[in-house]
């Protein structure tokens, strides 16, 4: 894939490095030139100085086939900003904004954007700990282990959880239904229009994809 990364802390730095260990071409754009440092001297993607809302410099980063957009900065306005160039103005498929601000999440959400917030999700984290130790985020901790979301449509109507599962790759783990959320056992059948939410070894990801059609 072709990434567009605006913001080089912590975050950026670190999907920057990530994204370009798996392969993909990634560009990371920020405003102060001693931010690349972080990206170590393994990095082999491109760096770009100047703000992450700049048309030509967009252009010049290759915003028309790009793949992806990420705008992880550590301010908001920037992030909407740049994040709203990206889809509205060069079509990219795929965009992400980082919200410090959980007030602000439903103002990107209803402009079509993509919301990660940190604020929320560390503060769901906590929550979850306080109310059950056992609860655990090896999900979000490993790189080996994620959670993918596949529509009930089709063919899949009608099939059994058991029929789904693909053991030691794939394991639906929720079902996200329009009355609810349920956590299915092996026999559950699928309706129209479900989401399952599978636990997919990484790895396994494409050929998983490649299944279900996604």
């Amino acid at each position: 894939m072709y990434v567009i990364i605006v913001g080089c802390g912590r975050v950026g730095s670190e999907l920057a490095q990530l994204l370009s260990q798996e392969g993909h071409n990634v560009v990371v754009i920020d405003k102060n030139q001693h931010s690349f440092d972080r990206l170590g001297g393994a990095f082999n993607g491109l760096t770009l100085l100047g703000n992450g809302f700049d048309l030509a410099l967009l252009q010049q980063a290759g915003a028309d086939k790009a793949d992806a957009f990420c705008a992880v900065t550590n301010g908001d306005n920037t992030n909407l900003i740049s994040a709203q160039a990206a889809k509205k103005i060069f079509k990219i498929p795929k965009v992400f904004a980082r919200v410090y601000d959980p007030q602000r999440a439903h103002i990107y959400s209803a402009l079509g954007l993509d919301i990660i917030s940190g604020t929320m999700l560390f503060a769901s984290m906590f929550r979850d700990k306080i109310i059950e130790s056992r609860f655990s985020s090896y999900l979000i901790e490993t790189k080996d282990l994620g959670v993918l979301e596949i529509e009930v449509k089709d063919n899949l109507v009608g099939k059994l959880v058991q029929e789904i599962n693909i053991p030691q790759e794939l394991i639906v783990v929720a079902i996200r239904r329009l009355d609810g959320v349920i956590i299915p056992d092996p026999q559950t059948i699928l309706r129209d229009k479900d989401i399952l939410m599978a636990a997919v070894k990484v790895i396994s990801l494409e050929k998983i994809k490649a299944r279900f059609g996604l």
